[in-house]
């Protein structure tokens, strides 16, 4: 099953927890894509350059920023093929993100279900 990991960076949120067990980005990286658990990812540019789109009445609508106010942003997120909702979690528990920011999994809903 596919999962769209975002990763959040919230300001707000003190540093990383001090912990043995958090490993770099490169080791996660290594281990996830090596390992052929995810299949694509980035990095995103930040949110004061994001556009919102939106159509209303007919007219299309492009504001900066996006499209809500919030705290937390995204900062990237990697596609993940596991066979299971817990063997997600284990991987973006790894991220070192989920340590000093959000992880955010999403199933993907295929439209032909």
């Amino acid at each position: 099953m596919k999962y769209l990991m975002l990763v959040k960076v919230d300001p707000s949120l003190e540093e990383a927890e001090k912990d043995d067990e958090i490993i770099s980005i490169e080791e996660w990286v290594g281990e996830t894509y090596g390992g052929g658990k995810a299949t694509d990812g980035d990095r995103l540019r930040p949110p004061e350059e994001a556009k919102t789109v939106r159509r209303r009445g007919g007219k299309v609508i492009v504001t900066d920023g996006p499209f809500a106010e919030t705290h937390e942003w995204i900062a990237g997120y990697d596609i993940l093929e596991c066979e299971s909702l817990e063997e997600a979690i284990e991987i973006a528990s790894r991220h070192p993100m989920a340590s000093g920011g959000i992880i955010e999994l999403r199933a993907a809903w295929p439209l032909d279900l």
